[in-house]
C-alpha cells in the first residue's frame, strides 16, 4: 500500500468511526468532566488528612500510626495502576471512568459512619487499588484527542484537579468537619461522586473515542519530527527499558514526594509544626493547591510554546519539568532552615504548589514515541513506580517527628530529607527523558524485528 493509500484508508476510517484528530468543543467538554474527575480523586486524599487530629484522638493514633494508615492507600495503587489500566484497554474509557467513579463511592462509604482503625485502613486500601489507574486513563484520553503542541495543556487542565479538589474540599470539608464530625465529610463526597458518575455516562453517551478499544482507530499524533507513533511496532517490555520510561518515572516520583505529603501531612505540619489554629489551617492550606493551578496551566503552555518555537522534546518536556521540580526542592530545603513567619509561610506555600507538572508536561512526551495499545499499560507501570513515594513517604516523616526532641524540629528534619530526594531525583530524571531518542531507539528496533520476521518467513 503506498503512502497515499494508507493515508486515504485511515481517514476513512476515521471518518467511518467518528473519531477526531482535530480539536473540537466536544473534546473540551471530555476535558472539563475529566478535570471534575481528577478534582473529586483529589478531594477524597485531602479529607483524611484534614481529618487527621480527630482521626488521632477518636482512634487513639501516634503520628507514626497515622502515617502508616495514611499510606494505606497506596499499598494496593500500584497493583490498580497496572491491572485495571491494561484491562480498561478492553472496555473502553466510558466505562472505565464511570467504574471507578462507583468503586470510589463504595470504597469511602464505610467512613461515613463511626468506625475502627481497620476498617479505615481497608477502606483507603480498596481506594487506593481503584484510584491507581485514574492518572493513566486521563491521560490516554488527552493523548487520543488532542495534537502534541496542545496535549500538554490539555494535560494540564485535567491536571488542575489535584489542586483543585484540595482547593475546594480543604473549606468546605473543614467547615464540614468542625461543625459535625470527620464522618460528615465523607458523606458530602460519596454524593459528589454519584453524582459525577451519572453525568458523565449521560453527557459521554454518543461521543466518538470513549467508547471499546475497537472503536476507533489507532490514531498516529505527530511527533516533532513529523512522523507518527504508528511507525512503532514493539512489544510494552521495549518502552519499559528506555531511558525516558526511567525520566518519567523519577520526574514522577520527585513530583509525589510532594503530592502525598501535601495531602497527608501539609495541615498537620501547619497547625503542629508552624502554630497555626484549626481554621487559619483551613484557609492557609489552600494557597499551595491556588498556586498550583497557575503553576500547571503556565507550564503547560510554556511547552507547547517551546514546540512551536523549535525546541526538542527533551527541553519542552524534560528539562522544563526538571527546573520546576527543583525550584520545589530547594524552596522546601529553605523552609526547614528559616524561622516561623511570613517567608517561611511563603517558602512552604512554593514548594508545595509544583507537584503535578510531572504528570502533564513531563507524561505529554511519552505520546511522542507511545503507541495508543500501550500508552494503558506503560502509564500504569510509571505509576505503579511513582506509588512507592505515597507509601514510604508519608509513613517516614511520621517516624522522623516521633523520633524528634520537639514536633517542629521533627518536621524540619523530615522536609529537610524529602526536599533534597526531590531534587537529586528531578535532575536524573529530566536527563534520561528524551522522546526523540526513545523514538529512534523504538523505530530501530522495529526495523530490526520486521526484518527478522521477513527474513524468517522466506
Amino acid at each position: 500500500m503506498t503512502a497515499h493509500a494508507a493515508s486515504q484508508a485511515a481517514a476513512g476510517t476515521a471518518k467511518a468511526t467518528g473519531f477526531r484528530r482535530g480539536v473540537s468543543s466536544a473534546d473540551w467538554w471530555i476535558i472539563g468532566l475529566l478535570l471534575a474527575f481528577f478534582t473529586l480523586n483529589f478531594a477524597d486524599k485531602a479529607a483524611i488528612g484534614l481529618a487527621a487530629p480527630d482521626l488521632e484522638k477518636d482512634l487513639g493514633l501516634t503520628a507514626a500510626q497515622y502515617g502508616l494508615m495514611s499510606s494505606a492507600f497506596f499499598w494496593l495503587f500500584a497493583a490498580g495502576a497496572v491491572v485495571l489500566a491494561l484491562f480498561f484497554r478492553r472496555i473502553g474509557w466510558r466505562w472505565s471512568a464511570a467504574g471507578l467513579m462507583i468503586a470510589w463511592v463504595a470504597s469511602m462509604a464505610p467512613l461515613t459512619v463511626p468506625t475502627t482503625v481497620g476498617v479505615v485502613i481497608a477502606s483507603r486500601m480498596v481506594l487506593g487499588f481503584f484510584e491507581g489507574p485514574a492518572h493513566a486513563l486521563c491521560q490516554s484520553v488527552v493523548a487520543d484527542r488532542f495534537p502534541s503542541e496542545r496535549r500538554a495543556f490539555a494535560g494540564a487542565v485535567v491536571n488542575a484537579g489535584s489542586s483543585v479538589g484540595p482547593l475546594v474540599a480543604t473549606p468546605l470539608l473543614t467547615w464540614v468537619i468542625v461543625t459535625w464530625t470527620w464522618h460528615a465529610a465523607f458523606v458530602v463526597l460519596v454524593v459528589t461522586g454519584a453524582a459525577w458518575a451519572v453525568l458523565w455516562l449521560v453527557v459521554t453517551r454518543r461521543e466518538p473515542g470513549m467508547g471499546p478499544r475497537g472503536s476507533a482507530p489507532d490514531p498516529a499524533p505527530q511527533s516533532p519530527a513529523g512522523l507518527g507513533v504508528g511507525d512503532i511496532d514493539v512489544p510494552l517490555t521495549s518502552l519499559l527499558r528506555t531511558g525516558s520510561f526511567w525520566g518519567l518515572a523519577l520526574l514522577s516520583f520527585a513530583g509525589y514526594l510532594i503530592s502525598s505529603l501535601k495531602v497527608s501531612w501539609l495541615p498537620s505540619f501547619l497547625h503542629d509544626g508552624m502554630g497555626y489554629s484549626r481554621g487559619t489551617v483551613g484557609l492557609l492550606a489552600t494557597l499551595p493547591y491556588g498556586l498550583a493551578i497557575v503553576v500547571l496551566l503556565t507550564a503547560g503552555l510554556i511547552s507547547g510554546r517551546m514546540l512551536k518555537a523549535g525546541r526538542s522534546a527533551r527541553a519542552a518536556r524534560g528539562f522544563l519539568t526538571m527546573g520546576y521540580l527543583c525550584f520545589a526542592g530547594v524552596a522546601m530545603i529553605a523552609f526547614t532552615q528559616v524561622p516561623p513567619g511570613g517567608l517561611q509561610l511563603a517558602l512552604v506555600v512554593a514548594a508545595f504548589s509544583i507537584n503535578s507538572v510531572a504528570f502533564s508536561v513531563a507524561f505529554a512526551g511519552a505520546a511522542d514515541f507511545l503507541p495508543r495499545r500501550h500508552r494503558p499499560g506503560f502509564f500504569g507501570c510509571i505509576i505503579a513506580a511513582y506509588s512507592v513515594a505515597g507509601i514510604v513517604a508519608p509513613w517516614l516523616l511520621g517516624v522522623i517527628v516521633d523520633a524528634a526532641d520537639t514536633v517542629s524540629q521533627g518536621y524540619a528534619d523530615g522536609f529537610l530529607v524529602v526536599g533534597i530526594t526531590i531534587c537529586v531525583f528531578a535532575v536524573a530524571g529530566g536527563l534520561l527523558l528524551n522522546p526523540a531518542r526513545s523514538r529512534e531507539a523504538l523505530l530501530a528496533e522495529t526495523a530490526r524485528r520486521r526484518a527478522a520476521s521477513a527474513e524468517g518467513n522466506r
